[in-house]
Protein backbone atom coordinates (compact mmCIF):
# COMPACT_ATOMS: atom_id res chain seq x y z
CA UNK A 1 0.00 0.00 0.00
CA UNK A 2 1.03 3.72 -0.69
CA UNK A 3 -0.23 7.34 0.07
CA UNK A 4 0.55 9.08 -3.20
CA UNK A 5 3.19 11.47 -1.10
CA UNK A 6 6.34 11.26 -3.92
CA UNK A 7 9.40 10.76 -1.31
CA UNK A 8 12.16 10.86 -4.30
CA UNK A 9 12.49 12.01 -8.03
CA UNK A 10 14.71 8.83 -9.28
CA UNK A 11 16.22 8.34 -12.49
CA UNK A 12 15.85 5.33 -14.50
CA UNK A 13 18.81 4.33 -15.93
CA UNK A 14 17.44 1.57 -19.08
CA UNK A 15 14.34 -0.51 -19.51
CA UNK A 16 14.72 -3.53 -21.58
CA UNK A 17 12.73 -6.90 -21.88
CA UNK A 18 10.76 -5.33 -18.98
CA UNK A 19 13.41 -5.10 -16.57
CA UNK A 20 13.61 -1.31 -15.03
CA UNK A 21 17.52 -0.23 -13.84
CA UNK A 22 16.72 2.78 -11.34
CA UNK A 23 18.73 5.30 -9.82
CA UNK A 24 17.79 6.02 -6.14
CA UNK A 25 18.85 7.27 -2.72
CA UNK A 26 16.65 4.62 -1.26
CA UNK A 27 18.12 1.63 0.46
CA UNK A 28 15.75 -0.60 -1.19
CA UNK A 29 16.17 -4.77 -0.03
CA UNK A 30 15.28 -7.37 -2.86
CA UNK A 31 11.21 -8.11 -2.43
CA UNK A 32 10.05 -4.63 -1.42
CA UNK A 33 7.23 -3.06 -3.61
CA UNK A 34 8.10 0.76 -4.91
CA UNK A 35 5.79 2.70 -6.92
CA UNK A 36 7.35 3.77 -9.86
CA UNK A 37 5.09 6.60 -11.79
CA UNK A 38 1.89 5.24 -9.13
CA UNK A 39 2.92 1.36 -10.83
CA UNK A 40 3.80 -1.30 -8.01
CA UNK A 41 6.56 -3.11 -8.58
CA UNK A 42 8.69 -5.67 -6.97
CA UNK A 43 12.92 -5.00 -6.41
CA UNK A 44 14.32 -8.35 -7.69
CA UNK A 45 18.57 -6.80 -7.72
CA UNK A 46 19.88 -4.20 -5.94
CA UNK A 47 23.23 -2.39 -6.30
CA UNK A 48 25.02 0.41 -4.74
CA UNK A 49 23.18 3.96 -5.80
CA UNK A 50 19.98 1.46 -6.87
CA UNK A 51 17.98 -1.17 -7.61
CA UNK A 52 16.57 -3.36 -10.48
CA UNK A 53 12.49 -3.96 -11.24
CA UNK A 54 10.65 -6.32 -13.47
CA UNK A 55 7.74 -5.09 -15.34
CA UNK A 56 4.99 -7.44 -16.07
CA UNK A 57 3.84 -8.07 -19.73
CA UNK A 58 0.38 -6.92 -17.87
CA UNK A 59 1.34 -4.09 -16.75
CA UNK A 60 2.91 -3.07 -20.21
CA UNK A 61 0.07 -3.51 -21.41
CA UNK A 62 -1.79 -0.87 -19.82
CA UNK A 63 0.91 1.71 -18.95
CA UNK A 64 3.08 3.44 -21.93
CA UNK A 65 6.56 2.48 -21.83
CA UNK A 66 7.41 6.29 -21.64
CA UNK A 67 6.42 6.26 -17.90
CA UNK A 68 9.73 3.93 -17.57
CA UNK A 69 12.26 6.79 -18.95
CA UNK A 70 13.91 9.40 -17.88
CA UNK A 71 12.78 10.99 -13.94
CA UNK A 72 10.07 9.13 -12.44
CA UNK A 73 8.49 9.36 -9.30
CA UNK A 74 9.48 7.12 -6.71
CA UNK A 75 7.63 5.84 -3.31
CA UNK A 76 8.43 3.19 -1.16
CA UNK A 77 5.75 1.12 0.09
CA UNK A 78 3.93 2.23 3.46
CA UNK A 79 5.38 0.41 6.36
CA UNK A 80 3.35 -0.40 9.67
CA UNK A 81 3.49 2.46 12.10
CA UNK A 82 4.40 4.85 9.23
CA UNK A 83 2.12 8.19 9.73
CA UNK A 84 -0.17 8.29 7.00
CA UNK A 85 -0.48 11.41 4.86
CA UNK A 86 -2.20 11.23 1.15
CA UNK A 87 -4.81 8.65 0.46
CA UNK A 88 -5.04 5.06 0.07
CA UNK A 89 -3.02 4.05 -3.11
CA UNK A 90 -2.73 1.01 -4.23
CA UNK A 91 -0.07 1.04 -7.00
CA UNK A 92 -2.46 -0.18 -9.99
CA UNK A 93 -2.93 2.05 -12.60
CA UNK A 94 -6.64 1.79 -13.69
CA UNK A 95 -6.43 4.18 -17.15
CA UNK A 96 -4.16 6.69 -19.07
CA UNK A 97 -5.14 10.11 -18.77
CA UNK A 98 -3.78 13.05 -21.21
CA UNK A 99 -3.23 16.66 -20.51
CA UNK A 100 -5.80 18.76 -22.60
CA UNK A 101 -5.82 21.89 -20.54
CA UNK A 102 -3.46 24.02 -18.39
CA UNK A 103 -4.30 27.36 -16.84
CA UNK A 104 -1.52 29.10 -14.16
CA UNK A 105 -3.42 31.25 -12.31
CA UNK A 106 -0.58 32.51 -10.14
CA UNK A 107 -0.94 30.90 -6.76
CA UNK A 108 -1.46 27.79 -8.28
CA UNK A 109 -1.98 25.87 -11.84
CA UNK A 110 -5.00 23.84 -12.95
CA UNK A 111 -4.95 20.97 -15.12
CA UNK A 112 -7.66 19.30 -16.85
CA UNK A 113 -7.28 15.64 -17.48
CA UNK A 114 -9.28 13.55 -20.43
CA UNK A 115 -9.88 10.24 -19.19
CA UNK A 116 -11.85 7.16 -21.35
CA UNK A 117 -15.85 7.85 -20.58
CA UNK A 118 -15.95 5.12 -18.24
CA UNK A 119 -13.97 5.69 -16.06
CA UNK A 120 -15.45 8.99 -14.92
CA UNK A 121 -17.87 7.14 -12.63
CA UNK A 122 -15.02 6.54 -10.21
CA UNK A 123 -13.83 9.83 -10.10
CA UNK A 124 -15.26 12.04 -7.20
CA UNK A 125 -15.62 15.84 -7.04
CA UNK A 126 -13.37 16.63 -4.12
CA UNK A 127 -12.25 13.36 -3.59
CA UNK A 128 -8.32 12.06 -4.17
CA UNK A 129 -6.99 10.44 -7.21
CA UNK A 130 -3.62 9.57 -7.95
CA UNK A 131 -1.34 10.76 -11.17
CA UNK A 132 1.51 9.01 -11.62
CA UNK A 133 1.95 8.37 -8.41
CA UNK A 134 0.98 11.47 -7.04
CA UNK A 135 -2.01 12.14 -4.40
CA UNK A 136 -4.43 15.11 -5.46
CA UNK A 137 -7.65 16.12 -5.16
CA UNK A 138 -10.39 16.42 -7.69
CA UNK A 139 -11.74 20.19 -8.13
CA UNK A 140 -14.34 19.51 -10.82
CA UNK A 141 -15.71 16.65 -13.12
CA UNK A 142 -17.01 16.68 -16.85
CA UNK A 143 -17.86 14.73 -19.02
CA UNK A 144 -14.67 12.61 -19.68
CA UNK A 145 -12.24 14.84 -18.17
CA UNK A 146 -11.56 16.61 -14.56
CA UNK A 147 -9.47 19.52 -13.28
CA UNK A 148 -6.91 19.70 -10.26
CA UNK A 149 -5.34 22.27 -9.05
CA UNK A 150 -1.24 22.24 -7.55
CA UNK A 151 0.39 24.43 -5.36
CA UNK A 152 3.43 26.03 -5.65
CA UNK A 153 4.72 23.15 -3.43
CA UNK A 154 3.62 20.25 -5.16
CA UNK A 155 5.04 21.64 -8.91
CA UNK A 156 8.56 21.74 -7.24
CA UNK A 157 8.39 18.94 -6.23
CA UNK A 158 7.15 16.56 -8.14
CA UNK A 159 7.97 16.19 -12.30
CA UNK A 160 4.15 17.55 -12.94
CA UNK A 161 5.54 21.14 -13.56
CA UNK A 162 6.88 19.86 -16.96
CA UNK A 163 3.60 18.27 -18.30
CA UNK A 164 2.36 19.59 -21.27
CA UNK A 165 -0.69 19.55 -23.43
CA UNK A 166 -0.73 16.00 -24.39
CA UNK A 167 1.08 14.80 -21.94
CA UNK A 168 0.17 11.00 -20.62
CA UNK A 169 0.03 10.26 -17.21
CA UNK A 170 -1.23 7.43 -15.28
CA UNK A 171 -4.19 7.36 -12.91
CA UNK A 172 -5.17 5.25 -10.44
CA UNK A 173 -8.87 6.42 -9.40
CA UNK A 174 -10.38 6.02 -5.85
CA UNK A 175 -10.62 2.60 -4.29
CA UNK A 176 -13.88 3.30 -2.63
CA UNK A 177 -15.42 4.78 -5.24
CA UNK A 178 -14.58 1.14 -7.82
CA UNK A 179 -15.64 -0.61 -4.43
CA UNK A 180 -19.15 0.67 -4.13
CA UNK A 181 -19.49 0.50 -7.66
CA UNK A 182 -18.65 -3.17 -7.88
CA UNK A 183 -21.30 -3.65 -4.38
CA UNK A 184 -24.08 -1.78 -6.54
CA UNK A 185 -23.25 -3.77 -9.65
CA UNK A 186 -23.66 -7.31 -8.21
CA UNK A 187 -27.00 -5.97 -6.31
CA UNK A 188 -28.26 -4.98 -9.31
CA UNK A 189 -30.85 -8.03 -9.39
CA UNK A 190 -32.20 -7.03 -6.08
CA UNK A 191 -34.89 -3.90 -5.13
CA UNK A 192 -32.49 -1.77 -3.93
CA UNK A 193 -30.12 -2.75 -1.08
CA UNK A 194 -30.41 -3.71 2.32
CA UNK A 195 -29.10 -2.24 5.07
CA UNK A 196 -26.03 -4.84 5.36
CA UNK A 197 -25.05 -3.31 2.04
CA UNK A 198 -25.28 0.13 3.62
CA UNK A 199 -23.73 -0.63 6.23
CA UNK A 200 -20.68 -2.25 4.15
CA UNK A 201 -20.45 0.78 1.63
CA UNK A 202 -20.35 3.02 5.17
CA UNK A 203 -17.69 0.20 6.81
CA UNK A 204 -15.56 0.93 3.29
CA UNK A 205 -14.79 4.89 4.51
Amino acid sequence: MFTGLIREVAKVESFQNGKLKVLSNHKANIGDSIAINGVCLTVTETFKGGFYLNVASETRSIVDDSKFQGFVHLEPAMQMGDRFEGHIVQGHVDTIGEVIKIDNHGNGVDYYIKVPHDQIKYIVPKGSITIDGVSLTVNEVYDDSFRLTLIPHTLENTLIKNYRIGTKVNIETDMFARYIEHILRRKEHKKGLSWSDVDAMSMSY
